[in-house]
């Protein structure tokens, strides 16, 4: 049986490496892989440790890398926009290639079968493709030899869920807290939403929720370091922010920012000042364009009177056919409001009821982008619905805590076989359909799976 092993050493050897695996293979569409598995040259896998950062495909293929840190400098970067149109050429990615022994160098999506699995408590990714009787084995690391002992000793500080918790549960939520792990800055604190070119920005909200999840497992100097990072951050500039600070062009402040970053310096014990920002007649985050919508509101301490309805909490101000936005959950956590809780009750069970696969929400009741669920929106409904079990008792509290459930279980099913959650997933196989792992959900499913185990 044969072997062969490559590591990634970032830095100086990356270019090399770069034009080692394109030339003559390079083609107008991106090439096919086995029948199950995302496109070849799609990211679904993150390895690094927060000073250097990397997205792996299904088939060991290394198609962005970043340092220093996962917003710093892309080394590789497959442009998003070309892998949504299926013309990625394969000089832009480290292709992972067998070496047999007829002298042919095939890459791994041309094998008979893959199969891939982190190193038990690490971001440290192995991938074994075989091409028949042969097998060939590529390791991805993103750090030198002792990022193993340092993954592990990493993980090691957070506090187990109960014991009560199933084994995926414990599976999620280990694997959730690595993934931040790489996806957040050691030194700077910014944490990106993802491994992928137009995603390795900070989005305030998202870096928000990473806050809370850092702080409610113990690590507290990393939840004060994202959270000095948000301060720091023009808030009225733009949506999204580079890893320096600086705001990314091209998208409008969105009407939340400012009370998730208040959230998040609370979270890590640190004073917030008082913004003067605006919420009304901005974007939330759907990302569409201006309005008066739930989520900024909800996130800006404002009065919810204009969105109530008989069916619960709409998503656009006096416009109850704008249906019932999952954004309603922030009113639970992280921006309580106890007196809205039983119509916050009944807009999250009128979501779940109506869902229509298993695979999780869709943002909300009017959603015009599709069927494929969200990962990011079931996590924080399930924290939600966990957190409002708290506060009941009897039926109504185990009714809650069951649709908790549900939802923890559709995000299991939304998970990759690595345990990663995408962006969104299919709404009919569960495949990943955009940026894979995505620290909002990976943050969101913390605070979940601790409000139910912990």
């Amino acid at each position: 049986m044969a072997w062969a092993r490559a590591g990634i050493a970032l830095g100086a050897g990356v270019v090399g490496l770069v034009a080692l695996s394109g030339g003559h293979d390079d083609d107008p569409r991106t090439p096919a892989g086995p029948p199950g598995l995302p496109a070849p040259l799609f990211g679904t896998a993150v390895i690094g440790d927060g000073w250097r950062t990397g997205a792996v495909d299904a088939f060991g293929d290394v198609v962005d890398l970043r340092a220093p840190g996962p917003a710093g400098r892309p080394l590789v970067a497959v442009s998003s926009k070309r892998q949504a149109a299926g013309t990625v050429p394969v000089s832009s990615a480290i292709v992972a290639r067998a070496r047999l022994a007829d002298g042919r160098r095939p890459p791994f999506w041309r094998a008979d079968s893959i199969r891939q699995r982190y190193v038990p408590g690490t971001n440290v990714l192995r991938t074994v493709a075989r091409f028949g009787e042969v097998r060939k084995v590529v390791v991805r690391r993103a750090g030198g030899p002792g990022e193993v002992a340092a993954d592990r000793r990493w993980l090691g500080r957070a506090p187990p869920l109960r014991t009560a918790a199933p084994r995926w549960a414990k599976a999620m939520y280990r694997r959730s807290l690595l993934v931040l792990r790489a996806l957040t800055d050691r030194r700077s604190g910014a944490v990106v939403a993802g491994a992928r070119d137009g995603w390795a920005y900070v989005w305030p909200r998202d870096a928000a929720a990473a806050t809370m999840a850092f702080a409610a497992t113990g690590y507290e100097a990393e939840a004060r370091k994202v959270a000095r990072f948000l301060l720091g951050l023009d808030l009225n500039a733009a949506a999204r922010f580079h890893g320096t600070g600086a705001p990314v062009a091209g998208r409008a402040a969105q009407g939340d920012a400012a009370g998730w970053v208040e959230a998040a310096a609370h979270a890590a014990g640190l004073k917030a000042p008082r913004f003067s920002y605006a919420w009304r007649n901005r974007a939330d985050y759907q990302e569409g364009g201006a309005g008066d919508y739930l989520g900024n509101a909800i996130a800006a301490g404002a009065k919810l009177e204009s969105f109530e309805t008989g069916s619960g909490l709409a998503r656009i101000a006096g416009d109850p056919s704008s249906g019932v936005d999952s954004a309603a959950a922030w009113a639970v956590r992280p921006f309580p409001r106890p007196a809205l809780y039983p119509t916050i009750r009944r807009s999250l069970l009128r979501l779940l009821a109506a869902r229509e696969t298993r695979f999780g929400l869709v943002p909300s009741q009017d959603w015009r982008g599709g069927d494929d669920p969200w990962t990011a929106p079931t996590a924080w409904t399930a924290w939600a619905l966990a957190t409002l079990a708290r506060y009941d008792h009897g039926r109504q509290a185990h009714r809650e805590r069951q649709a908790a459930l549900v939802l923890l279980a559709d995000l299991r099913r939304a998970a990759t076989p690595l345990g990663l959650l995408p962006e969104r997933v299919d709404a009919h196989t569960g495949l990943p359909t955009s940026t894979t792992p995505l620290a909002w959900s990976h943050a969101f499913a913390i605070l979940a799976l601790r409000a139910v185990w912990r």
